[in-house]
């Protein structure tokens, strides 16, 4: 019997193409807690971002920053868990050296950004986001980071995550840039944590998502769903495939399992 259900946003309830929830999902997650299925997200977004995108719905709690924060409904913290500082201070080092990345830094219900190019700018445009006020990257220090993002192609992680953020590990959903959090924090802990909180266990679990930071977190509930824009990566985590966010996914998927 599922119990608590966990959707990711960008790509999962929210369209790269209209940028909006689509009213089938929205019908879908109030019926879900109409009939006392517990509905959370499981975002890397940051707290801020994540209500931007889906603050007009209703949950029940939230993992943000791939699981580096987790919270209630009413905004009380469940778990939170950010970047050692030690690798703050080596990344504002290795900065130095490449001040040609982009690097940001997300503190509290803040973040800010050491340079713009033509990456920030379509990752930006992709998720219709403002691009973060600009600061240099020594700002970073004496702040509690809770998630860095690196503007480097995967094939820089050996060099960025050997020299300077050794206790962190990056997670990507989209090929410009990486989702760097700490070490032992994912979407899947982030599940662990809230269903510790209410009580729930994983067998009555549920999660959609669509990119490769939703893989911990599919292959980890009872019934992973991939959306039907999934790579084949993602798809290959899941133990069912519905259709797009633009196709009603998250309904199809729903309906096919009998939860509407």
């Amino acid at each position: 019997m599922v119990k608590a259900i966990f959707f990711d946003i960008d790509g999962t309830l929210v369209s790269f193409r209209t940028h909006t929830v689509p009213q089938s999902a929205c019908d879908a997650l109030k019926a879900l807690r109409a009939k006392g299925v517990k509905v959370f997200i499981a975002t890397g977004r940051p707290k801020q971002l994540m209500m931007e995108a889906v603050g007009h719905l209703e949950f029940d709690g939230y993992i943000t920053l791939n699981g580096a924060y987790c919270f209630t409904a009413d905004h009380r913290d469940i778990y939170k868990n950010g970047i050692p500082e030690e690798d703050v201070e080596r990344l504002i080092a290795y900065s130095y050296e490449h001040p040609e990345i982009p690097f940001v830094f997300v503190h509290n219900d803040t973040w800010f950004l050491t340079r713009v190019n033509e990456a920030v700018k379509d990752v930006a445009k992709l998720i219709e986001i403002e691009i973060p006020p600009v600061y240099p990257v020594e700002y970073a220090r004496g702040k509690e980071i809770m998630q860095i993002m690196g503007y480097f192609p995967e094939e820089e992680d050996c060099e960025v995550f050997s020299r300077a953020l050794t206790h962190c590990e990056p997670m990507r959903w989209y090929p410009l840039f990486a989702d760097i959090i700490a070490k032992g924090n994912s979407k899947s802990h982030g599940i662990d944590k809230v269903l510790e909180h209410y009580g729930i266990d994983l067998k009555d679990t549920m999660a959609f998502g669509d990119g490769g930071n939703d893989i911990p977190m599919l292959s980890h509930v009872h019934v992973g769903v991939a959306m039907g824009n999934a790579s084949e990566k993602v798809r290959a985590a899941a133990d069912y495939v519905t259709t797009s966010v633009d196709e009603d996914g998250v309904a199809n998927a729903l309906r096919h399992f009998g939860l509407l």
